[in-house]
C-alpha cells in the first residue's frame, strides 16, 4: 500500500537506521549535543510512523500510540542508567532486559495487531530504531561494529564463513529433508535484488542485535566461545516458529549451526558488516535454489 502517508512512514522510520549505520560518529555527535532530557526524550519520535500509518488505514489506537510513545525513551533511559552502573561494559542487568525485551516483541509477534494488514514490518524497524538509539548512540557500546560502509575485508571475510559453512548446511538440510535443491536461475537481477533487500532488512537487523549486542556483551562475562556457542544457540531458537506453526526443529538446528559462522564473521573484526555478508549470502542462496 504505497499511500503518500505510508511512504512518509517508511522513510521516517529507516532515517535512523541508516544514519547511525553510515555516519555513526555524526550521529552520536549530534545526540549528545543535545541536553539530557532531549537526548532521553527524543526517541518518542518513533511513535510519528505510527501515527502516520493508522490515521491513513483508519486504524489508530490509544494503546498502541502510547507503547510506541513510551517504550523508546525507557529503553533510552534503561541504557542511560546502565552506562552510568556498569561503565567497564561488561553487561548490566538492564542491557540484557532491554536486548530480552526487544527479542521476544518481535519473535513472538507482541506488537505486530498495532499495524494495519501486510504493515506490521514497521514493527521490527521501530523496535530496531529503539535498540540502535539505546546502545550506539546512548549506551555507545563498544565493539560493536554498527558500521555499513563496508570493505572489502568485510566481504572477504563474510564469503569465507559461507564457504566453510554451505558444505556443513547441504549435507545437514538435504540429509534432513529441510533443504530442496532446484535448478531455476532467476537472473542476476533477482539474485542481486534478493541479495541486497535481505542484507539491509534481515541480516543487518538480526546480526546487530544478535552479534553486535548480545554476543558483544555476553563475551565479556563467558569468554569468547561460550558467547559465540550461546549466542548461536539462541539465535536458533529464535527460528522455532518460522514457516510453521509448531516448533520448528530443523530450523533451529540449521540456524543455530549458521549462527556459529555468522558470530565467527563479527567477532574476526567485530564488524556486523561481514557478518551481515554471510547470513545475506546464506539467505540467498537459500531462497533462491534450496527452498
Amino acid at each position: 500500500m504505497l499511500t503518500p502517508a505510508n511512504i512518509a512512514a517508511a522513510l521516517l522510520a529507516l532515517f535512523p537506521y541508516f544514519a547511525v549505520a553510515f555516519c555513526p560518529a555524526f550521529a552520536t555527535a549530534r545526540i549528545f549535543a543535545l541536553p539530557p532530557w532531549a537526548r532521553l526524550g527524543c526517541p518518542a519520535a518513533l511513535c510519528v510512523p505510527y501515527v502516520l500509518v493508522t490515521l491513513s488505514a483508519r486504524d489508530f489506537h490509544w494503546n498502541w500510540f502510547a507503547l510506541y510513545l513510551l517504550l523508546p525513551p525507557v529503553i533510552a533511559v534503561l541504557l542511560e542508567q546502565a552506562a552510568s552502573a556498569d561503565p567497564g561494559q561488561r553487561g548490566d542487568w538492564r542491557d540484557f532486559l532491554v536486548l530480552a525485551t526487544l527479542g521476544l516483541a518481535v519473535d513472538l509477534r507482541w506488537f505486530e495487531g498495532a499495524w494495519p494488514s501486510h504493515l506490521a514490518f514497521f514493527n521490527k524497524v521501530l523496535l530496531l530504531d529503539a535498540g540502535i538509539y539505546g546502545f550506539v548512540l546512548v549506551r555507545q557500546l563498544d565493539g560493536t561494529g554498527f558500521d555499513l560502509r563496508l570493505r572489502l575485508r568485510d566481504a572477504g571475510i563474510g564469503l569465507r564463513e559461507v564457504a566453510l559453512y554451505t558444505p556443513i548446511a547441504l549435507v545437514m538440510g538435504l540429509g534432513l529433508g529441510f533443504l530442496h535443491a532446484h535448478g531455476v536461475w532467476p537472473g542476476f537481477g533477482a539474485i542481486a535484488g534478493a541479495w541486497i533487500f535481505t542484507f539491509f532488512f534481515i541480516a543487518v537487523p538480526e546480526e546487530l542485535f544478535f552479534r553486535g549486542w548480545l554476543q558483544n556483551l555476553l563475551e565479556r562475562r563467558i569468554g569468547r566461545h561460550g558467547a559465540l556457542f550461546l549466542t548461536a544457540a539462541l539465535f536458533g531458537l529464535a527460528h522455532f516458529n518460522k514457516r510453521t506453526t509448531s516448533f520448528n526443529w530443523r530450523y533451529v538446528l540449521l540456524a543455530a549451526v549458521a549462527g556459529v559462522f555468522y558470530g565467527r564473521a563479527w567477532r574476526t573484526d567485530r564488524r556486523v558488516g561481514a557478518s551481515a555478508v554471510t547470513h545475506a549470502t546464506v539467505d540467498a542462496i537459500w531462497s533462491l535454489w534450496l527452498k
